[in-house]
């Protein structure tokens, strides 16, 4: 029985000891080995003092210390918070001051680039670094506070016996920031037991198994890249770990590595979709899977015709429930669009403000209740009372309330239950795959002094399901160099929230609460990318 997220490896073990667990870069780790990393790491993280539920945050690209650090620091009693390994210092720092990290596990050259961040993160007391350290990082030029910096090697070899924590699965186990609507990203606060309630439903309903070869693509640090890990470990597959460089190394690492299961969001999809796909990698796949946007019907039609023999999975889903709807495929053709209805293990409801249940073809809030939802926003009261409430239409006569997702997405439901998304409520962007607040972009446009006012859009894209557009204003009414700007955004924002577009403006329009009216500015940039093909690959 796993209660505990560490228990889908160690369980793994129990049951299929030599069975590979874990691959990257040509090394394979099995079940048995993969476990043993795990406890390796979490005896270390102890032997550092790592306290019950203190946070060990984990930047770094995809490799096994990556794996073994989150799910080492869950058996230790620990929380993890994964990185983006595309977020700039300052982002870094920020996660690791709100959060209070205690423990820093990140590369010597992600290391290096920290250091000034580091310097004001007054709750951090070690840097684990996954090689030796640099000559020019001692741990005094780390932050003044942290106590001790070291290898990774040192942190297993001088870790001793240990005994964990005590843990419960209603315990945290791991902390997942994405970008608020406010600006500052929120930390999503996962149990055990959503972690393990995921892993099951996911893998229920894609049915995998021990034969099962699933390729991770998608970042560890999104929700659904970190369910690749818990549902393949959940079902005893091997999980195969790729940052790939160009869409054609996905094609071959299918081909190689006989992969059966394939996750993308759609801008990747859509490249996929280009790719001369070699005759191995389309025998074995047994499914694709989509999520975090919509699929266009195009894409789809081209990756059945090249994967024939595999089961398209369409996903919805939201990192404060993990995962909530799929489209069984066999609706697939019938019901283009559809989001699906729930997954195993959860409810979702489609309401109008009052609370009370839509009819069929009427608008309103999608609401997820049941074990995924997650805990609630790290110290961050206010906007954890706006998004987790109460759960509509419960019985009067239960005294405790029960807490639901209330998304901001807006949907409908068809005859048969059968959802379809709209849009959302907040002004959030969502693209490549990622949930982008305006504010975070804007901020870096106000902050180059070359602005006077800017305004952060999303608007159709075909690749990427919303593109960035940002409207500004010079300041000081001159002219407004676009070029400085788009350098300063490529300096401090990740490739994913750089925009596709800058627009001059005089002035922008303002609604009658003093406000920037982004619904006009956004109907003048609704066809801005309209014209851009599918098949144009994007550089």
């Amino acid at each position: 029985m796993h209660d505990l997220v560490q228990d889908l490896i160690a369980a793994g073990a129990s049951a299929w000891e030599d069975r590979p667990a874990l691959a990257h870069k040509g090394a394979r780790l099995s079940y048995g080995a993969l476990n043993a990393a795990v406890a390796a790491v979490a005896a270390g993280l102890l032997d550092l003092g790592l306290g019950r539920g203190e946070r060990v945050a984990v930047y770094l690209e995809k490799r096994v210390e990556t794996v073994a650090g989150f799910f080492g620091a869950a058996a230790a009693g620990g929380v993890f918070v994964p990185v983006n390994p595309l977020l700039r210092p300052p982002q870094v720092g920020y996660i690791l001051r709100d959060c209070a990290v205690r423990v820093l596990v990140t590369s010597p050259q992600r290391a290096r680039g920290l250091a000034d961040e580091l310097a004001a993160c007054p709750d951090l007391r070690c840097v684990v670094v996954t090689g030796p350290l640099p000559e020019n990082l001692a741990p005094k030029e780390l932050a003044p506070v942290v106590a001790r910096a070291l290898s990774w090697e040192e942190m297993l070899a001088a870790a001793g016996p240990a005994a964990p924590h005590r843990v419960i699965d209603t315990d945290m186990a791991a902390i997942m920031y994405t970008s608020g609507s406010t600006g500052s990203p929120k930390g999503v606060v996962l149990s055990h037991r959503n972690l393990v309630a995921g892993a099951r439903s996911v893998s229920g309903y894609l049915e995998n198994n021990p034969d099962d070869r699933i390729l991770s693509v998608l970042p560890l640090s999104f929700d659904a890249g970190l369910s690749q890990l818990t549902t393949g470990f959940c079902a005893g597959a091997e999980v195969i770990l790729l940052d790939y460089l160009l869409p054609r190394d996905v094609a071959r690492t299918c081909a190689r590595e006989k992969i059966t299961g394939l996750t993308c969001v759609p801008p990747l999809w859509v490249q996929l979709a280009e790719q001369d796909w070699p005759n191995d990698a389309a025998a074995s796949l047994r499914y694709f899977a989509n999520t975090g946007g919509h699929m266009p019907k195009p894409v789809l039609e081209r990756l059945r015709a090249i994967f024939p023999q595999a089961r398209p999975y369409l996903m919805y889903g939201l990192t404060e429930a993990f995962r909530s709807t799929y489209l069984d495929p066999g609706e697939a053709e019938r019901r283009p669009g559809s989001i699906g209805k729930a997954i195993p293990n959860a409810e979702i409801l489609v309401v109008r403000e009052d609370g009370t249940p839509c009819d069929p073809g009427e608008h309103g809030e999608l609401v997820h209740r049941g074990a995924l939802v997650a805990m609630g926003y790290w110290n961050d009261p206010a906007r954890t009372a706006e998004r987790f409430r109460p759960a509509p239409g419960r019985e009067s006569g239960l005294p405790l309330d029960e807490m639901a997702v209330w998304s901001g997405d807006i949907v409908y439901k068809d005859e048969e239950g059968f959802l379809y998304f709209v849009g959302r409520r907040d002004e959030m962007i969502k693209s490549s795959g990622y949930r982008i607040s305006p504010s975070e972009v804007e901020d870096v446009f106000y902050k180059s002094g070359l602005v006077s006012e800017a305004a952060a859009l999303g608007v159709p894209h075909p690749r990427l399901g919303q593109g960035i557009v940002v409207v500004a204003s010079p300041a000081d009414g001159g002219t407004l160099d676009t070029e400085a700007l788009l350098d300063a955004c490529r300096q401090k924002l990740p490739r994913f929230m750089v925009p596709e577009l800058i627009a001059a403006r005089d002035a922008l329009p303002h609604g009658p609460n003093g406000k920037i009216d982004r619904a006009r500015l956004k109907q003048d940039f609704m066809d801005t990318f309209a014209d851009i093909p599918l098949e144009t690959r994007h550089g």
